[in-house]
């Protein structure tokens, strides 16, 4: 994000432009930003994601699993005009990085590849760019290892896009190897050059008859939104070139249509061809502001992300939609509260440079804006500013109980969480009463991993995680009356409280009811309610060891002494009634059931049904995913407890896509070997 060349914010090549570069994991996002730089001087020499030396993937975590974790963010300017490269993880664990740059982005380039298994992974990308409307092109890559033609390969990412795919070029073909490409709007061939820029040349007869049917193909598409341009292909009349750039621009912008592009980035082919469309075609911020923002509100900055950095403090990454932002300016949060500018910088990678100034387009980071989270708009003027929704955070798939290893490092362990959890708003912390475990939850293993290996390198915390404890509970099958009697004579006075329950099962979900129906004063009015806070201890664990729920304890009788009686006695008899009686009532264990809706593509939908089988699942049928054609949700009863891992094994089973929701629906008893595992695993002993 380094979008500064004077130290000041601004430079010859006006208001800058941000692109986002999205795709499926492993389809060359990071080798594309790298050729992008290579191209336009901004760096000295191509680097290789194998080597390890690209700006993209520079954190410690990307280096050591060989891929995206982040966004990573780069300035370049081409022949004049600026821009702003932010590249986005692709794996599905990792796309709420994506989320927050999209809110920023002016144009996506869509990073896709000859590889069918990765067609529902690219639909999930244009998904989320569809929903907000955000223009796109799609950069076909690793031309160079495709073994299809490229209408074929079209005719495999078509489904993926709920707008036509236009292909903007065709590739000449040598030896079975795409060796340059024949632009269609531009009518012209090109050769390619090992990371060097083409050189034009002429085209074969049979080349050009290939580029007059691709073209018109290319001019029926645009003509489904342009009168003008159908009736002159109906008349045969040749449409001026200016015309048909008009349209394809338009029509991009609009989110009609989506054009195509290809090369390879690792050669650093068709690179250039992707910048001048960049520079002609990208819409400016102003097409932004009014994606974001209420007609009425201007001058504007777009939070995409937040950053703790260890000596720099808490960063926060913001699009500058309108005005200028100078360092120790105020700004307003929400247009009401008012905050100061701590720290202005460009970035660029890993590296930070403080500047002065940031004007309209620019992406920065400000410094030190402790209330201001990802997502949030910050105004240069007091008052209320209005904006269009955003999506909501991905809920969690999955989850690991986390503690510190040292019980001095407690502290220091719940900051680092909230400050991982500001960054990345995929991942939730949680504390489990009933388990009495700190929860981290996110998008996958993965995920769950570089969270932890950021507590540990990044926090310094020596820390331990395991497998979520799941809340059983435990309730009664018949009734019982019982006789709870607390003595003690220990010199002085003594302790003394009787107290008689009669304990009864309650329908499932009904919780924990107390009353009592003493008259005569057998037991002090004062007293009662000490019967009943031992009842509720004395419930907190039952015989097989967790909380009873779905009970109903009346207390009906009792005796006190006048002396010896005492709120401690009588709550001791509260809990000796409950710990003696329960043991008769049949005790058996609940497990909680949750209702899960699994999203997967539909030729998944057999797979994930299985799987949901196999764990014990009840299934509740399933139907089309709304408004996403070729997918399917399931929907089930799924006991907790099998819930754990599910998201492994069903991304396993669907390409790395699935993703499901969960919800708790209802307390079930557990009976049988399966109950006997549960207590085993909990290290529990059967009754």
């Amino acid at each position: 994000m380094a979008i500064t060349s004077n130290g000041k914010g601004t430079s010859a090549g006006g208001t800058p432009r941000c692109i986002a570069l999205v795709g499926p994991f492993g389809s060359g996002k990071t080798s594309l930003l790298e050729a992008l730089l290579a191209r336009t001087d901004k760096v000295a020499r191509q680097g290789t994601v194998a080597d390890g030396n690209t700006v993209g993937d520079g954190s410690s975590e990307a280096r050591a699993h060989g891929m995206s974790v982040e966004l990573n963010i780069a300035d370049a300017e081409y022949l004049g005009d600026r821009f702003v490269f932010v590249d986005c993880p692709g794996s599905v664990e990792f796309l709420s990085e994506m989320d927050g740059a999209l809110s920023g982005a002016d144009l996506a380039v869509v990073v896709a590849e000859d590889d069918e298994r990765k067609v529902p992974a690219l639909q999930l990308i244009l998904k989320a760019l569809e929903a907000r409307a955000i223009p796109r092109v799609l950069f076909l890559n690793k031309i160079d290892k495709s073994t299809r033609r490229v209408r074929d390969v079209l005719g495999l990412l078509q489904p993926a896009s709920a707008v036509p795919l236009v292909l903007r070029q065709i590739p000449i073909w040598e030896d079975g190897h795409a060796t340059g490409f024949i632009d269609l709007a531009l009518e012209r061939a090109h050769v390619y050059h090992e990371k060097e820029p083409s050189t034009q040349i002429d085209m074969s007869d049979e080349d050009r008859t290939r580029e007059h049917e691709a073209r018109f193909s290319m001019l029926e598409l645009l003509a489904d939104h342009d009168d003008d341009l159908m009736e002159a292909l109906l008349e045969d009349i040749a449409p001026d070139r200016d015309k048909v750039f008009a349209d394809l621009v338009n029509e991009m912008r609009d989110g009609l249509i989506c054009p195509v592009f290809f090369g390879s980035a690792e050669h650093g082919n068709g690179v250039s061809r992707l910048l001048k469309a960049l520079r002609h075609e990208v819409p400016d911020v102003d097409l932004l502001s009014r994606r974001v923002l209420d007609k009425q509100n201007r001058a504007v900055l777009q939070v995409i992300k937040t950053l703790h950095t260890q000596h720099g403090g808490k960063m926060s990454i913001a699009r500058i939609l309108d005005g200028v932002v100078s360092d120790g300016d105020s700004l307003f949060l929400k247009g009401e509260e008012e905050i100061k500018v701590s720290g202005l910088f460009s970035i660029f990678g890993q590296q930070t440079t403080k500047i002065a100034t940031a004007g309209k387009g620019d992406l920065v980071a400000l410094g030190r804006l402790d209330n201001v989270q990802t997502g949030d708009l910050l105004s240069f003027e007091a008052g209320k500013i209005t904006r269009v929704e955003e999506p909501e955070p991905r809920s969690p798939v999955l989850a690991t109980a986390i503690a510190a290893s040292q019980r001095k490092d407690e502290v220091r362990l719940s900051t680092a969480l909230a400050k991982l959890v500001e960054e990345d708003r995929s991942l939730t912390v949680s504390q489990n009463q009933t388990t009495a475990e700190t929860l981290l939850a996110g998008q996958g293993e993965m995920h769950l991993r570089v969270a932890q290996e950021r507590l540990a390198g990044k926090y310094g915390l020596d820390i331990t995680a395991h497998t979520p404890h799941v809340p059983y509970a435990e309730t009664i099958r018949t009734g019982t009356r019982v006789r709870g009697r607390h003595k003690k004579q220990s010199g002085g006075h003594g302790q003394f409280g009787d107290a008689v329950l009669e304990i009864k099962p309650l329908p499932r979900g009904e919780g924990v009811q107390f009353t009592d129906t003493i008259t005569g004063g057998v037991v002090p009015k004062q007293y009662i309610p000490s019967v009943r806070d031992g009842v509720l201890d004395a419930l907190g664990q039952g015989p097989l060891g967790f909380p009873v729920v779905d009970i109903a304890v009346c207390l009906t009788d009792g005796s006190y002494h006048s002396v010896d009686s005492s709120d401690q006695a009588f709550k001791m008899a509260g809990i000796l009634a409950i710990r003696e009686g329960l043991p008769e009532c049949k005790p058996v264990l609940l497990e909680p059931i949750h209702k899960v809706v699994v999203a997967c593509p539909s030729d998944a939908t057999a797979r994930v049904n299985a799987i949901v089988s196999a764990r014990r699942g009840q299934l509740l049928g399933f139907d089309g995913r709304p408004d996403w054609p070729g997918w399917d949700e399931v929907q089930a009863l799924m006991p907790e407890a099998e819930i754990g891992d599910l998201i492994i094994e069903l991304r396993s089973a669907t390409a790395g896509v699935a993703s499901y929701t969960s919800e708790f629906d209802h307390m079930a008893e557990l009976s049988g070997k399966a109950a006997d595992q549960a207590l085993q695993r909990s290290g529990k002993q059967a009754a």
